[in-house]
């Protein structure tokens, strides 16, 4: 072990009774974390095993393209005859959650170790993967490094990497050049990605694509949007505008853009926050603001027939219900773009046919807002009192958002295939490594 590596290892082993605290903290709030805490270092209650098909998605949008990717996986496992057997981790409850809707019989799920030399060993020694697959940005120097010197093929899926992160990299050269240079394989999204990453050593095989556009809106959530924006229109008149995936300081910004710029005729509002640990914080702060509230997961009904609460704003405060949060949009302001936090993800609203208006901020992904933006399917604006302006153009102006409504569909289609080219070429490492590992060695 390197003397960098281990004193990034001696650091983590001191901050275990601060995780401990932090997963204490956050419990409170979000019971997840208090599931299963030991599985983090690398305790478990099930025998070990072998020959699992490895997929670690940290968080909820790393999980969502994480299902993406499997179904892929599982298809092509399935082409070649071989059994499938998947083994997911995470690292936040929201990640967990949405993890278990993956699962199919046999599959395993846990937490994802803690990265000291210790932790990872026992997950190793525990599961003994025959393929690993670390999605978009994870790189854990002591995970890579195990996986490397015990023989697993590990890679890098659906990776990405922006100038702020490479930066950060960069000034921890000593520690993160040696992870990515771990890695058997790293398939990024972007030719830009792909030579960030190399420049901090990354084996970049391919540019193969962002799977994310290869998700379906749910079907049933699709048709119930439309059919309750369609509903809502006629009864109320009135049409639904989305805040999506906001972040903290964001609706803030949202009420006092609502105070400065003239009242949008005919809106519903609707306020979806990115973390539902804030459901309550953005209730109580639209409810001071002097709105009216009506809550998701109070809603009476989920029917065609019967329309949402009369309010001032409707608060998404559920799970997994984003396609329905999108379809039942004529238009999304993107969280995450108002302030320095990098952006969203808008591939889902593209694929509801939802546009979007952006913020000056979506460094993580920039590929695609810029895309979007060149498409038709998306508006860039420079903060959000502009946004509410310009949707008071788009309002007035139906046949520009439903020329950026088609836009945004074929937006979406046209960027599809990344999932079953991710899954063929990490079949054909795993094959590699079976071929390798059977060829007669040299005395």
């Amino acid at each position: 072990m390197s003397v960098a590596r281990a004193l990034y290892s001696t650091v983590l082993r001191l901050a275990q009774p601060l995780l401990r605290r932090k997963l204490a903290r956050r419990g409170r709030t979000e019971p997840g974390y208090l599931t299963h805490v030991e599985e983090r270092f690398g305790h478990y209650s099930q025998a070990p095993s072998q020959g699992w098909v490895w997929v670690h998605a940290v968080s909820l949008g790393e999980t969502r393209a994480a299902g993406i990717l499997i179904e892929a996986l599982r298809a092509e496992w399935a082409r070649r005859g071989w059994p499938f057997h998947l083994l997911l981790t995470h690292g936040t409850a929201t990640g967990r959650a949405e993890g278990q809707r993956l699962l199919r019989e046999g599959d395993v799920q846990v937490w994802q170790p803690w990265d000291t030399p210790a932790a990872v060993q026992r997950f190793l020694r525990q599961f003994r993967p025959a393929l690993g697959l670390l999605m978009e940005t994870e790189v854990w120097p002591n995970l890579v490094a195990a996986c490397r010197s015990q023989g697993l093929p590990l890679a890098l899926a659906n990776a990405r990497l922006n100038a702020k992160s490479l930066a950060s990299a960069q000034r921890l050269r000593w520690l993160s050049e040696p992870a990515y240079q771990g890695f058997r394989a790293v398939w990024a999204q972007t030719e830009a990605d792909a030579q960030r990453l190399r420049q901090l050593g990354a084996p970049v095989q391919a540019v193969l694509g962002n799977v994310k556009f290869d998700a379906r809106p749910d079907p049933t959530q699709h048709s119930l949007g439309q059919s309750l924006a369609q509903r809502l229109w006629v009864e109320r008149g009135q049409r639904v505008l989305l805040l999506a995936s906001s972040r903290e300081g964001e609706e803030a910004l949202w009420l006092q853009a609502l105070r400065q710029v003239p009242p949008l005729p005919g809106v519903q509002w609707l306020l979806v926050p990115r973390h539902p640990q804030r459901f309550d914080a953005v209730a109580a702060l639209c409810a001071e603001a002097g709105l009216s509230v009506a809550r998701r997961s109070q809603w009476s009904s989920q029917q065609p027939d019967d329309l949402p609460p009369v309010a001032d704003v409707w608060l998404g405060d559920t799970l997994g219900d984003m396609a329905l949060y999108y379809s039942l949009s004529r238009a999304a302001l993107l969280g995450g773009s108002f302030e320095p936090l990098g952006g969203q993800n808008l591939i889902e609203a593209a694929a509801c046919a939802c546009p979007v208006l952006m913020g000056p901020h979506t460094f993580n992904f920039a590929d695609a807002a810029a895309l979007s933006e060149a498409s038709g399917a998306a508006w860039r604006v420079a903060d959000v009192p502009a946004a509410l302006t310009l949707l008071a153009e788009l309002l007035a102006q139906p046949e520009r958002l439903q020329a950026a409504s088609q836009a945004a569909q074929g937006f979406a289609a046209a960027h599809r295939g990344a999932a079953a080219r991710t899954a063929h070429v990490a079949a054909e490492l795993l094959l590699s490594q079976r071929l390798h590992s059977l060829a007669p060695r040299r005395l």
